[in-house]
């Protein structure tokens, strides 16, 4: 009976597609495919791949994004399920999209260059296939709605970072420019960004006071607004 049940209804592929964010000289990118394979070859794509037997769709994505950047405990969130009938048009797909966050400067950029990825600024980016576009945009909404509440930007900045380079983050986020004096204002408020006693030089001679994220003093008293 129960194998009728399950045997009478059509199965289809599980596909997962993830949508990988970076930060880099004060722009925000995606980590893009082009794509060496068909369909729709040599046309730009997010990274993905397809749930496999005995593995959660947690699991797959967490896997899917490894095999592209070598990373692991990377910060990542479902974006929701994309299950238009011919939105893939090698099989009837049925995705689910993460995003994740991750330091630009820690990937495996030899595994990125043999999956033939690229970084993109989000301000320019490429076509990309199917509905592609519409889970990088479903996407951006939901982690600029959690960066507002939730410390989830410091994924995307070194351990060690300026305000300036604190502040372009959140600029980038959000696409538009924020008051450098209520910025910093807000930010001395926050007991959990410390500022180190090292110095940063690149920008000047003078350099500039690093600061870092106390994950564990956050903890104690998590209360985040920007």
């Amino acid at each position: 009976m129960t194998n009728n049940y399950y045997s009478s209804n059509p199965t289809f592929y599980v596909g997962i597609d993830c949508i990988i964010f970076g930060f880099n000289e004060g722009e925000l990118s995606l980590l893009l495919l082009k794509r060496n394979f068909q369909p729709a070859m040599g046309e730009w794509s997010l990274m993905g791949g397809f749930v496999q037997q005995g593995e959660s769709v947690d699991n797959a994505a967490k896997r899917v994004l490894a095999e592209l950047t070598g990373l692991e405990n990377v910060y990542m969130e479902q974006v929701g399920s994309f299950g238009e009938v011919e939105r893939d048009p090698g099989e009837r797909v049925i995705s689910v999209a993460y995003y994740a966050l991750i330091n630009i400067n820690e990937y495996d950029r030899e595994l990125v260059h043999q999956h033939n990825a690229y970084w993109v600024n989000i301000n320019e980016l490429p076509p990309l296939i199917f509905d592609h576009p519409q889970m990088v945009k479903q996407a951006r909404e939901l982690m600029q709605q959690k960066a507002s509440t939730e410390p989830i930007g410091f994924n995307l900045l070194p351990k060690l970072f300026t305000l300036s380079q604190l502040q372009s983050l959140y600029e980038a986020i959000y696409g538009e420019q924020i008051d450098k004096r209520n910025f910093r204002k807000r930010i001395a408020e926050m007991d959990y960004i410390e500022k180190t006693d090292k110095i940063d030089k690149t920008g000047s001679k003078r350099g500039a006071a690093l600061y870092k994220f106390n994950e564990k003093a956050y903890r104690k008293a998590p209360n985040f607004k920007l």
